[in-house]
């Protein structure tokens, strides 16, 4: 099974690679999408691929890097866009 999801990452999660370790992570898990600074200072994500493996980059999405502190992450189910990789947009 497939799903999508798009996250929003709120605490110290810019400036300390979060987008950078996503993409490892994704690419790690087979997760498809993008992940983005936002102007309020969260990071957003748009994750697609198998269930579990977007359950897992969700669940990691929640710690981040070591370099991060999250304190809170929405999650929304989205429509798969076909997204071939996951890169960082700006």
């Amino acid at each position: 099974m497939s799903k999508a999801v798009t996250v929003k990452v709120v605490g110290r999660v810019q400036g300390v690679a979060f987008r950078w370790y996503a993409v490892q992570e994704a690419e790690r898990l087979g997760v498809r999408g993008w992940v983005r600074n936002e102007p309020d200072e969260s990071v957003a994500a748009h994750l697609e691929g198998e269930d579990e493996a977007v359950d897992a980059m969700v669940a990691w999405c929640r710690r981040g890097p070591s370099s991060a502190s999250v304190r809170a992450v929405a999650v929304t189910e989205a429509r798969p866009t076909g997204a071939g990789s996951f890169t960082i947009t700006y």
